[in-house]
């Protein structure tokens, strides 16, 4: 069987052999495949030169129907898991209607496994049970660039959509997260993902808006990271995806579970965004019951993001109104929070609202939110409570309910005005409002 042959001897091959058998193109229920049969023209295995005859007869060659990106910076000590994360891709790997591409960082200090190569590479993801290494085809070597400099981000997304096109696209930025902002850290930066310990830098919330919007269109977005899901980030990405999955609290070591959450697609790959935005949510979420681990994981819907800041600031605004602030301090301090005290659950601070507030309107107001956020907003949401642990007490994650948002115990952190939420929405304002005395 030829293995390797040019388009223009396969075509010179194949008309001049079907002439020669007198093939009339015209007859009524012409068969191509049998044509080719009887003229015994030599064609490419299709497994090894997958397309070139269609893609010849077409025109072009046919996009894949999803392409899956993923972003995936071990340049930290999350690496020994992210190379984890890879050999479960490998498990599953590309296919025909699936392409599997992931740009990789690693540095010394973590993990020295796969020859301990070092610096960022990106890979198409091919089937592979050695579990040890990784068996994919690497694309390019791209030395050591800097995986938290969202240019760089924007620059694989557009990289792989070219290369790889495809009819729907999922990008996965996995790493280490903390919503909005880093935490107590001297200086505190506006938060962010995907932190590269050789530069220092990671990439903060405005500038993940910025590499989303130089991507395009993206159909989904995942954060196989800690602490992502909240109104302050969603609100940032919204034009530029349709839906948006991530974790309001933070992920274990482990993350996604790769295999079981790409399987499914491959064995289905018409899946559409909102279904594959789902099975994301279920693979997690699955695992994370198996072994009786809290979590929490939600899959949002983009385009109902607006709605979102026009209901919270009806009801912040109908709280402020009505001056029941004691009750809004103490419903805040008493919602479910996350590894960043100050994330909070929304749907289960007004729900604790509208049960205390004496007010009709706070009420309606709050109910509306609540209504929306378990409605339109959030089309899945899994939880499973903690047990706690040596270092941490039972959780009650089952209280979330898929987004959380900035609930700040004294002033504002530094850059969330910087935030497009707290440009346009009335959370900021109402955040210090509860802090006056």
């Amino acid at each position: 069987m030829i293995r390797r042959i040019s388009l223009s001897a396969l075509a010179v091959s194949m008309f001049a052999s079907l002439a020669a058998a007198e093939v009339d193109f015209d007859r009524g229920g012409f068969d191509l495949k049998a044509a080719i049969a009887d003229a015994q023209v030599a064609v490419p295995e299709p497994e090894l030169e997958k397309g070139i005859l269609t893609d010849w007869l077409f025109g072009k060659k046919q996009p894949a129907e999803w392409t899956i990106m993923v972003f995936s910076s071990a340049k930290n000590d999350l690496e020994p898991f992210l190379l984890k994360d890879l050999n479960e891709m490998e498990k599953i790997g590309s296919s025909a209607k699936v392409n599997i591409v992931a740009e990789v960082g690693r540095i010394d200090g973590y993990d020295d496994t796969d020859g301990d190569w070092k610096g960022v590479r990106r890979y198409l993801i091919q089937k592979d049970n050695d579990t040890s290494k990784m068996g994919s085809k690497m694309l390019q070597d791209l030395g050591m660039k800097d995986m938290g400099d969202y240019k760089n981000l924007a620059e694989f997304g557009k990289w792989a959509k070219k290369a790889y096109p495809a009819k729907r696209y999922m990008l996965i930025v996995s790493n280490h997260g903390s919503g909005w902002e880093k935490g107590i850290e001297i200086p505190r930066v506006t938060k962010g993902i995907s932190y590269d310990e050789e530069s220092g830098n990671h990439i903060n919330t405005p500038q993940l808006g910025l590499a989303l919007k130089e991507i395009g269109k993206v159909d989904v977005f995942g954060t196989d990271a800690c602490l992502m899901q909240m109104a302050e980030v969603v609100y940032e990405i919204k034009d530029s995806v349709d839906y948006i999955v991530g974790s309001e609290e933070t992920e274990p070591g482990d993350g996604y579970t790769y295999d079981t959450f790409l399987g499914p697609l491959v064995k289905n790959p018409a899946m559409t965004p909102a279904d594959l935005g789902k099975q994301a949510v279920n693979a997690y979420s699955d695992h994370y019951d198996g072994i009786d681990q809290g979590y929490t994981q939600s899959v949002a819907k983009a385009a109902s993001v607006t709605k979102l800041l026009t209901l919270t600031n009806a009801f912040v605004d109908s709280v402020m109104a009505a001056k029941e602030k004691t009750l809004a301090v103490s419903a805040r301090d008493a919602s479910i929070n996350y590894a960043m005290e100050e994330n909070r659950d929304m749907y289960d601070f007004a729900r604790r609202v509208v049960e205390g507030s004496k007010s009709a309107d706070v009420k309606a107001k709050g109910q509306a939110l609540m209504n929306f956020i378990t409605g339109d907003l959030v089309m899945l949401s899994r939880a499973r409570d903690s047990k706690g642990g040596y270092w941490s007490e039972p959780k009650q994650y089952t209280l979330s309910k898929g987004m959380a948002a900035y609930f700040p115990a004294g002033s504002l952190g530094d850059g969330y005005a910087d935030l497009a939420w707290a440009k346009a929405s009335r959370w900021d304002e109402f955040g210090v409002w509860m802090n006056q005395r």
